[in-house]
């Protein structure tokens, strides 16, 4: 949904609400509580909403008063909705992400708002699912931090940069995965893949590095097809990491390009933000599929994400 559908369809926040509660209870509204359908609706207005809509459960054990966004990511916020629904149409429209500085411009908030209100967005945008399979490309790339040269060898070692690993289907699903600062070794990618990479996979392609034998040996060895780098980019017919190092290209130029420095300890949540908008980029509903899922995620308190700070990644 583009800003200037989002401004027709939600004009007011009680539209938004109206629209929250559909989303979240599309068969009828049920008691947060006990899940019961015997609820009644009131109207409860306060100065900002004077037609803001309360529900009551009828259930004599229960009785329970409560909102749309009751128990969701959207509980006892500040902002309006109509701000909250804009910063997400923002969000994932923006193929290489948009800054808190940015959404502060646009939103006419605190920088602290929209820093912790694009937090929340991303914590919607955390997922997992099945294995992988088909056609699969690995591959790991380095952020932050400088790299140092060996001596003797001349060989990059990357205990100052932080190691993702990505894995993507051809034509399919995307996976980013932090798996800490220094260099990927076989030990550190192993459970990763392991977790993310079916057995029944048809293919698994990745550069001639080291560290992926021993990762497939005694799991699916026997499908693992390298590209030398050094020689060429493709070999045979479709032999190539191309379609992860597009995708590495994505999270490296929003790193980069939009955000500029990052916390280390936010890292994964930015992986999610990247692996989420690249794996819905051609599906048109990605804002309701996303607000979806904001009406299922717990609420995450500003102590709870800047709790034990973390170095700044700068890049």
């Amino acid at each position: 949904m583009n800003l200037i559908d989002l401004q027709k369809t939600f004009k007011t926040d009680d539209d938004a609400l109206e629209y929250l509660a559909k989303l979240r209870w599309p068969d009828g509204v049920r008691c947060v509580i006990c899940g019961a359908d015997t609820v009644k609706q009131y109207v409860s207005p306060t100065k900002k909403q004077p037609n803001r809509k309360v529900y009551q459960c009828q259930e004599p054990t229960c009785k329970q008063q409560f909102t749309a966004t009751a128990g969701t990511i959207f509980h006892d916020t500040h902002l309006p909705l109509t701000k909250w629904f804009a910063a997400l149409a923002l969000i994932t429209d923006a193929k290489k992400g948009i800054s808190a500085a940015q959404l502060q411009r646009h939103l006419g908030t605190s920088y602290k708002a929209a820093w912790y209100l694009a937090h929340r967005i991303r914590k919607a945008m955390e997922e997992t699912g099945a294995p992988l399979t088909g056609t699969v490309e690995i591959d790991e790339t380095y952020v932050g931090g400088k790299s140092i040269r060996r001596s003797n060898r001349g060989n990059r070692r990357y205990e100052m940069k932080d190691a993702v690993v990505g894995m993507v289907e051809r034509g399919g699903r995307l996976r980013f995965r932090y798996i800490g600062k220094g260099s990927a070794t076989a030990d550190r990618v192993r459970p990763v893949v392991r977790e993310n990479i079916s057995r029944d996979v048809e293919r698994v392609i990745t550069d001639e590095s080291t560290i992926y034998p021993p990762v497939f040996d005694g799991y699916i060895a026997s499908k693992h097809e390298t590209v030398c780098h050094r020689d060429e980019y493709v070999t045979g017919v479709d032999t190539h990491t191309n379609t992860i190092e597009s995708a590495f290209s994505l999270l490296k130029r929003g790193i980069m390009g939009s955000f500029h420095s990052i916390s280390i300890k936010h890292l994964p949540r930015y992986c999610s933000e990247f692996e989420y908008r690249f794996n819905r980029r051609q599906q048109p509903s990605m804002f309701e599929e996303t607000l979806a899922k904001m009406t299922r995620v717990k609420p995450m308190p500003f102590a709870t994400l800047t709790a034990d700070p973390s170095p700044t990644l700068e890049v």
